[in-house]
């Protein structure tokens, strides 16, 4: 089976085909009348570090409401962690590209309406950040679509499962840390809050030092926990292989995003080396990098984040391109869009989370309410808006 023949199969999706044709038949005539945006930009918050990167002081967010002529707004939102201005190129995207194109269409088609923003903005790129603004869209709409049809997206998508695994991304490097007491509560908090797997960041300083953050992570969640390990792309091949190794042999779940996302030669080169799992896909752009890292065999699990990888649509056919090649599938970040999608396909293993957490058992559940459950706040949205 070829990268080709992987790409025909997730163009398949039957789930997708039922979905739209139920929304289709709740309101025959639903038309896309408007879309309203909002900027956001938080305050900064307290500081903290993976290994290349400063978060949570430069934030920013852009919230997309697309309107219909029934009345139903789709909601998204697309946050960012650091670098918060990006949120104002999206937003432009979103009312200079995007509206143009997606005014007077039926929502019920996302998958043809994605198609059209492809080919209208592919003179200037549709990569990278566009990716962004195309994701936000196909999430609106797909919440118009679960409105309209009274059911939660996930039962749109044909439902595998009406709960996921959760795991508390809780690790990171801080200031004045240097023993580790800022880093140990953390955990404990998350096992507190009833997480049974954790995620922590590696690779900013020394091996000794990730093993000291390894020990401690084991030591405070105690046994029967799992804990998984992201590098951030900061290493090269021969220092991941050489790290992987010992992070391996100290029993870590799996190793995420050692190598920078367009080695893929390289990730193919550790996932046949190491016998942990290897995970990665947070900085790739849709199905066609994830059919060529897959098709390499550059992964065991694929982490495709709802933003990047270009919404609802390109998300499960990524899913579904990693099923055939017996590829599992844990979301990059966590909130109601990834939840919905990751409950509607077989190999999803892991959604990502952080803080507070609605779980039974360690398990996020399904929601209940029709549509993606994306609405921001209006209380929200008046305290942060800006521009």
């Amino acid at each position: 089976m070829n990268r080709r023949d992987v790409l025909r199969t997730a163009a398949a999706l039957p789930a997708l085909g039922v979905a739209l044709s139920a929304a289709a038949e709740q309101q025959k005539d639903l038309k896309i009348t408007g879309i309203e945006t909002d900027l956001l930009k938080p305050p900064p918050g307290e500081p903290y570090y993976d290994a290349l990167q400063t978060l949570n002081v430069d934030k920013g967010a852009v919230v997309l409401r697309i309107h219909t002529n029934a009345g139903i707004t789709g909601w998204a939102n697309s946050w960012f962690g650091n670098r918060g201005e990006g949120a104002r190129v999206v937003q432009s995207i979103l009312e200079n590209e995007v509206k143009p194109v997606i005014m007077g269409k039926d929502p019920a088609f996302p998958r043809r309406i994605r198609a059209e923003l492809w080919k209208a903005m592919n003179y200037q790129g549709v990569t990278g950040v566009a990716q962004f603004a195309l994701a936000a869209t196909d999430i609106a709409l797909w919440d118009i679509l679960g409105k309209n049809a009274g059911l939660p997206v996930y039962k749109m998508l044909g439902a595998y499962r009406d709960r996921i695994p959760v795991y508390s991304m809780c690790g990171w490097y801080y200031d004045n840390d240097g023993d580790l007491s800022h880093f140990k509560r953390q955990i404990s908090t998350a096992m507190d809050q009833g997480y049974k797997s954790v995620k922590i960041k590696v690779g900013k300083y020394s091996l000794a030092d990730d093993v000291r953050r390894i020990r401690m992570a084991f030591d405070t969640m105690g046994k029967g926990k799992r804990l998984m390990v992201d590098a951030n792309q900061v290493f090269d091949r021969s220092e991941a292989l050489l790290r992987g190794k010992v992070y391996q042999e100290m029993g870590c779940f799996w190793l995420e995003e050692p190598l920078p996302p367009e080695d893929m030669e390289g990730f193919a080169m550790l996932a046949q080396a190491l016998d942990m799992r290897i995970a990665t896909g947070e900085n790739l752009n849709t199905k066609y990098a994830f059919a060529d890292l897959i098709a390499r065999h550059g992964a065991d699990i694929v982490q495709p984040d709802d933003r990047r990888a270009g919404g609802v649509c390109e998300w499960m056919e990524i899913a579904a391109i990693a099923d055939g090649y017996k590829v599992e599938v844990a979301s990059h970040g966590g909130g109601e869009t990834n939840l919905n999608m990751l409950l509607a396909m077989p190999n999803a293993i892991y959604m990502e989370s952080g803080g507070p957490q609605k779980m039974i058992d360690g398990e996020a559940l399904g929601p209940e309410a029709p549509g993606m459950s994306s609405e921001v706040s209006a209380e929200e949205i008046r305290k942060y808006k800006v521009g």
